[in-house]
């Protein structure tokens, strides 16, 4: 089943992109046609690339890594916010600090210290200092939580990222390249998609367009988070049942080299015993084998 269709683009405007004399002739495959001094995109490309796009992220999900999700333009920040935050995935939308990937160490000190300040607060500590140092912190955990609030339970780097608008996002492009990062976004007119891996020709100006977009991307997200844990849950099934059938399994049986043995032994010796005293007082001899 197609994940949208040609109508429901259509309805979101994903269509219309930025003006004739601002566009970026490496877009020019993904462009329809040319109305009114605006480029239309071709919605054919955009419906075969959001497949391809949803297909790959699915399995990136599916291998349990993450997807750090980057919009801090301002009519697409809470909407990739609220979208990310559904299927527990990180996402930055205030601003991208240079080197948060390249410099991934120097972000989870900030990260760390963030959880520090919770800590001062939870065992009382932050409750005995002055007033001056309390505002202090609390302002600083203001800080660290609008830039990096998004990804506080980003202990490493992520499998890949889904970007709004790459031309405004061009540092967090470039580090995702330095570093080997599949990238995913929605690409407008104006934008160069050569180093976008998996670029979706799109409206990245319009909330409707941008909704459409991400929510597309998410269901893929939790069509793969879904997936994960069926196979997990098979896995485990698997094992309880192959450990029960080794439990149900009889014991082989072994020579008994312990006390049972012993008697056993005693036993035998004293039958033969018994034997040979019978045979004397008969004067027979007694039976081979006997």
């Amino acid at each position: 089943m197609a994940r949208t269709t040609y109508d429901e683009l259509l309805d979101a405007g994903v269509h219309f992109g930025h003006l004739t004399r601002k566009w970026d002739p490496k877009m020019s495959q993904y462009i329809f046609m040319e109305r009114n001094g605006i480029h239309i995109i071709d919605l054919n490309k955009t419906l075969t690339k959001v497949e391809e796009a949803a297909a790959a992220i699915k399995q990136i999900v599916k291998s349990g890594r993450k997807v750090l999700f980057v919009a801090t333009k301002k009519q697409a920040k809470d909407i990739v916010a609220d979208y990310a935050k559904t299927v527990n995935m990180p996402f930055i939308t205030e601003r991208w600090l240079g080197g948060m990937l390249t410099n991934f160490a120097t972000v989870r000190k900030s990260i760390k210290k963030m959880s520090n300040i919770d800590k001062l607060t939870k065992d009382g500590t932050y409750s005995n200092l002055s007033k001056k140092e309390r505002l202090m912190i609390q302002r600083e955990r203001i800080k660290l939580e609008t830039l990096l609030g998004g990804i506080s339970d980003l202990n490493r780097l992520p499998a890949a990222l889904f970007l709004i608008d790459v031309k405004k996002e061009h540092i967090a492009v470039s580090e995702a390249l330095k570093l080997n990062i599949p990238t995913f976004a929605m690409v407008d007119t104006n934008s160069d998609p050569s180093n976008i891996d998996f670029p979706i020709p799109a409206n990245d100006d319009a909330t409707k367009s941008i909704s459409l977009i991400t929510g597309i991307i998410i269901k893929a997200i939790e069509e793969g988070l879904d997936e994960r844990k069926r196979e997990k849950e098979d896995e485990a099934e698997k094992e309880a049942a192959v450990a029960k059938a080794k439990a149900d399994a009889p014991e082989a049986v072994t020579p008994d080299r312990g006390e049972n043995g012993k008697r056993a032994r005693n036993k035998a010796t004293a039958t033969t015993a018994e034997v040979a005293e019978a045979a004397a007082e008969t004067g027979t001899e007694p039976a081979e084998g006997e």
